[in-house]
């Protein structure tokens, strides 16, 4: 099969085109056509040697835990994912093989039919990034009606969704973003987006019951500043691997909760997103297609910081 594989860290121009086994399906395994893949930014720090380099055991290894396709072999005959059904989902990249790729094999438990309202990019787009979401503003912050919620980086893959499940759950929510976003992120349903280029956040808001922390200490120290918003008590739930590592510290310092997030797949959660998608709900925005073979130039894009919603990789045809 085709995949875009890489063999030793680097910049984007590690990653290749090359002919390579097609995965083997086992046990409870889903067998999948991938025709799109979500590229994210754990792809870009993988490649770079950070994010989870560390556990590829194998190389060329495959990244991209997004993936949509179609089911070419089901676990067993009785299984309701059969050959030809159109599915979503994601993997644990580098555990197994990842979506820039014909095809991957999947757990069962971290796929669910995709929606009937998306086309596969589309549902490329949505599930590491809507599980991510979920599990920090729902799982986590488990955010109610009338708190107020900051969400950092907004318009990004993972913010975007944030924004919407927040305001779904009724809160107020508060998002930084450039400009151009204002208008599209209160759309999704934030009532209030912060232009960080002008104003720092921390001027602008406060009484704050709960942070989405997409940024960390990365960029201006977003995290830190912002226990300077929180309501005493108040509780951070900070996302990107490494962005913050003195974060529990200067939280029990301020006198507040804090916690780091990690995905995993989770199949009836994605069905649950599905149905909202469905609904019109909840909506996901694609920013720019690119075949697999211009995976490099995603990844160039996605290093920008300035990308709304998502980047897909088209693998085949739908």
């Amino acid at each position: 099969m085709r995949a875009m594989v890489f063999s030793e860290p680097g910049g984007p121009e590690v990653l290749s085109l090359a002919e390579v086994e097609r995965p083997l399906r086992l046990n409870a395994e889903v067998l999948v056509r991938v025709v799109a893949a979500g590229v994210n930014p754990i792809d870009v720090k993988t490649r770079a040697g950070r994010g989870a380099f560390a556990g590829i055991r194998d190389f060329p290894a495959v990244l991209g835990g997004d993936v949509s396709g179609v089911v070419v072999e089901a676990p067993y005959e009785a299984h309701p994912l059969q050959p030809g059904v159109e599915v979503f989902g994601m993997g644990m990249v580098p555990r197994l093989s990842g979506g820039y790729a014909e095809y991957v094999s999947l757990p069962q438990s971290a796929l669910t039919p995709k929606p009937e309202s998306l086309d596969h990019v589309e549902a490329a787009a949505v599930p590491l990034a809507a599980l991510t979401a979920w599990g920090m503003v729902v799982d986590v912050a488990d955010v109610q009606a009338g708190q107020r919620v900051l969400v950092h980086a907004g318009a990004g893959g993972v913010g975007h969704f944030a924004v919407q499940f927040s305001a779904l759950a009724g809160a107020h929510v508060i998002t930084t973003a450039s400009p151009r976003n204002a208008d599209w992120l209160a759309e999704l349903g934030a009532a209030e987006v912060i232009d960080y280029t002008a104003t720092p956040f921390e001027e602008a808001t406060g009484d704050i019951d709960v942070v989405i922390d997409l940024l960390g200490d990365v960029a201006d120290d977003a995290g830190s500043r912002s226990l300077r918003v929180l309501r005493p008590g108040g509780l951070i739930v900070n996302a990107p691997t490494g962005s913050w590592p003195t974060m529990a510290a200067d939280a029990a310092a301020a006198g507040m909760r804090a916690t780091g997030y990690r995905v995993s797949p989770d199949g009836r959660t994605l069905a649950e997103i599905g149905r909202l998608i469905d609904a019109g709900q909840v909506r996901v925005h694609v920013d720019r297609v690119f075949d697999l073979a211009d995976a490099a130039e995603a990844h160039r894009a996605i290093e920008t910081g300035h990308t709304r919603g998502k980047l897909v990789l088209r693998v085949s045809e739908g």
